[in-house]
């Protein structure tokens, strides 16, 4: 399974939960999540989506220590079970 199947995954998942999982662009802010999710609740996520033996960049750690530094939650998703897992965390929260 590559990034864009789990990507698609994702964002079927989180629809199917009633939330929306935004597309995030930040130009000129390298190392943002790439996905913002929108859920029930008026919570926030932030998703970082990878191949499932994909890692992080040094910027994307550095940037995802930012946001967790702030208060926000970032997950870094590589595989349908960590998919499954997000979701069951989303409607049991």
């Amino acid at each position: 399974m590559n990034e864009k199947h789990i990507e698609q995954n994702l964002r079927k998942a989180v629809k199917q939960a009633g939330g929306w999982a935004v597309k995030l662009t930040s130009p000129g802010t390298a190392g943002m999540p790439d996905r913002l999710l929108l859920l029930p609740g008026g919570r926030a996520l932030l998703v970082e989506l990878k191949a499932p033996q994909g890692k992080l960049r040094p910027i994307q750690q550095r940037r995802h220590q930012q946001l967790k530094n702030l208060g926000f939650t970032v997950h870094t998703i590589n595989s349908q079970k960590q998919i499954d897992e997000l979701i069951n965390e989303i409607r049991t929260a």
